[in-house]
Order: structure tokens, then sequence, then C-alpha cells
């Protein structure tokens, strides 16, 4: 078992979503193979979830997002070389209609690209979050004309151990 780092992390992530299809970032290391996540990060001292999130975005996607609602709360303890206890919050954002994915100016240490993968393929990606096809395909339920921005606690969810 991993040790559990005592500090709790607040991230905050990005849901983008066009035509049934998310804005993912697609990464690779050595470790994990290729994944897929949301865009987003960890929360800075003295920094709000809505600052956070316009960062990330801009460090990784490059470009704005207009920040509508949160939609999910979730305790995700993540496992790699330590065990870290993150606050992942997200929230269904819009990026402008013109964007096209793009890696922003400070990419992400493992993110090869940015890309839109419709709801369909999530299930057969291996996302970085246990939770996100999930979640993701809730909210996207093919019956719902846009995303519920309704809040949910999901619960709390770990990674595998890394072995």
């Amino acid at each position: 078992m991993t040790e559990l780092q005592p500090e709790i992390r607040n991230t905050a992530r990005a849901l983008i979503v066009r035509q049934e299809r998310v804005l993912l970032l697609r990464k690779f290391s050595e470790e994990r193979g290729e994944y897929f996540a949301l865009p987003g990060g960890g929360q800075e001292t003295g920094e709000t979830l809505e600052q956070t999130i316009a960062r990330e975005c801009r460090e990784e996607i490059g470009t704005e997002v207009a920040l509508r609602d949160l939609i999910w709360v979730a305790d995700y303890f993540r496992c790699r070389s330590t065990q870290r206890h993150l606050i992942e919050m997200v929230f269904l954002c819009e990026v402008p209609e013109h964007y096209s994915p793009h890696n922003g100016h400070h990419p992400d240490k493992h993110q090869q690209e940015v890309v839109w993968l419709h709801r369909d393929e999530l299930a057969s990606h291996r996302l970085s979050e246990p939770y996100l096809a999930e979640a993701v395909a809730e909210i996207l339920r093919p019956d719902s004309q846009s995303p519920d921005p309704t809040p949910t606690y999901l619960g709390a969810f770990h990674d595998d151990p890394v072995t």
C-alpha cells in the first residue's frame, strides 16, 4: 500500500461538450500508457475555482472558457508513487465556437494532444479518473438535449495500485 500524502488537494476540471463529443487531453506515460483526462488541475492558494479552470484551460487547451455550472464533486484517491486525496470539482464549460483542439502554452507533463471524443467512445478508452466514463455518460444521456447542471456528489473512488 502506498503512503497517503497528508494534504487534500482541490482540483477543478472542465467538462466541455459539443455535439455529443467531449474535449479531452490525450496523455501518455511509460507507467500508464495512453489515457485521457479532462482539462483542469490543482487549485493554487488564493485562487478561486473559476480562476483555476481559466488558468488550467489556457495552459492545457490554449483558450478561454466560459464556466457554466458545477456538475459533480468526487473524492478521488489517486495512486501513483504515493497516494493523493483529491476533491474533484467538475464544471460544465464552453469554448469559443471557432475553437479547434490544440495544446496550450503549458500542457501537462504527459499531455500529447487535445481531442474531441464522442460520448460513445469513452468506455473504450482508458480515462484518468475511474468514474469519468460513467459520470459523463449519465450527463450526456441520449434522451437529454443538454448536459444536466444539477450538482451531484459521486462518492469516493480509488485507483488500482500501480505495480
